[in-house]
């Protein structure tokens, strides 16, 4: 059955495939559309929203089931930010390093029992009869004093979660525990309920 991933994001691509095919899923991408995917206009107030609306216009452009993730991270001390506004929150659109530079600077001076942070992870799924459903995953732990590690992607170098820093865990162990790795668990029950 085929089943279309709508994201612009490589890395998320990856976490989202190396979940859905071994559930028997082809998994379709944008670079096996005619002409890729327009930007859509992230409007929501939650994650969920926001995964809903990228789910949506995939579904638009190619008439199969289709998936969209939003997620991002939100910190205590900062009142929830960046959340939804996690892949933008320095100002440009993606920038991982100038992201995890503006949180270390907000951060300056607070001790670790105030870095308390958690990761969201929600998928949407829309299926081209209208029916359509969301899950979420979170990921609680801590913002570290600096950067470390160069696994993941995003603010994976600066969370410490139960089994340590993201930027350390290979890719099983962070699906084992992560945000993402939870929702699709879910994501994997729910959609056996719809197909």
């Amino acid at each position: 059955m085929k089943i279309f991933i709508a994201t612009k994001n490589q890395k998320k691509l990856v976490e989202l495939s190396r979940i859905l095919e071994p559930m028997g899923f082809d998994v379709l991408s944008e670079k096996d559309l005619e002409k890729p995917l327009d930007e859509i206009e992230e409007t929501g107030t939650t994650f969920e929203e926001n995964a809903i609306l990228k789910a949506k216009a995939g579904l638009k452009e190619t008439g199969y089931i289709s998936v969209a993730d939003d997620s991002g991270i939100c910190v205590d001390y900062l009142d929830g930010a960046p959340g939804i506004y996690s892949a933008r929150y320095s100002g440009g659109h993606g920038n991982d390093d100038d992201n995890n530079k503006k949180i270390l600077k907000e951060l300056e001076g607070v001790p670790m029992e105030n870095r308390t942070a958690y990761y969201v992870a929600a998928i949407a799924c829309v299926f081209p009869d209208g029916r359509q459903f969301t899950v979420r995953g979170e990921c609680h732990g801590h913002i570290a004093f600096e950067e470390s590690g160069s696994c993941g992607f995003g603010y994976d170098p600066l969370f410490i979660s139960e089994k340590g820093c993201f930027g350390h865990l290979s890719a099983e162990e962070k699906d084992s525990i992560s945000h993402r790795g939870k929702a699709l668990r879910l994501f994997k029950e729910e959609l056996s309920k719809y197909i």
